[in-house]
């Protein structure tokens, strides 16, 4: 389970296949037709276009007053990279077929290993990068931008994503880290059960980092 977490809250939650942890590095895989919990605001915007309601979800958390829907991934298949201690996370995109779509690097929170998989907080900002690595594009600025207004993320935050910033494109320019020349790591993982969202998915037990 990947969840985000905020004030002892879940903000979502999605099961995951792990293909590969060493304790350090963990790399999982999302399919479409998997089961998640994401905040209803995201959940209308995503069936209906709108915009407006996933900008009112920032305003909801800010004030705690969100609700969680049910949400079924669809359409790609994500493989995903998380280290620890590092505020980001990797992703590849893939059509069902392997075929590479896009990088995505979502700044978070350093995750936090649970009973159950690990806890993290989505920061808003995400850098996405074409499949062969030659051109990036910040997204959700504005919304980190909102973030930053509405207290959700403090400036001593602020100050660690602005590191972050520096050391993922340090990465991706070197081609080092999650960016390095690894074919296999990177493609369409075997066919398999998918995972499901498990009782204990609302739960929040002490976590301890990663």
């Amino acid at each position: 389970m990947r969840r985000d977490v905020v004030d002892g809250r879940i903000w979502t939650a999605m099961p995951y296949t792990v293909l590969a942890d060493d304790g350090t590095t963990l790399t999982l895989a999302a399919r479409p037709g998997t089961e998640s919990l994401a905040p209803a605001s995201w959940t209308t915007s995503r069936r209906d276009g709108d915009v407006a309601a996933r900008k009112r979800g920032i305003d909801d958390l800010a004030a705690g007053t969100w609700e969680l829907d049910r949400w079924t991934w669809r359409d790609t298949v994500v493989i995903s990279r998380f280290t620890a201690g590092e505020p980001f996370s990797v992703h590849r995109f893939l059509n069902p077929e392997g075929r590479p779509l896009r990088w995505y690097v979502n700044f978070e929170l350093p995750y936090r290993r649970t009973a159950i998989g690990i806890d993290t907080f989505d920061l808003f900002l995400d850098l996405v990068v074409t499949p062969d690595l030659a051109s990036r594009t910040w997204k959700d600025e504005d919304e980190y931008a909102e973030a930053r207004r509405l207290g959700v993320i403090d400036e001593a935050t602020h100050r660690q994503v602005d590191r972050a910033r520096d050391r993922a494109l340090a990465q991706l320019h070197d081609r080092t880290g999650p960016f390095a020349p690894d074919r296999a790591a990177w493609t369409l993982p075997p066919p398999g059960p998918l995972p499901v969202l498990p009782d204990t998915a609302l739960s929040t037990p002490a976590a301890r980092w990663g």
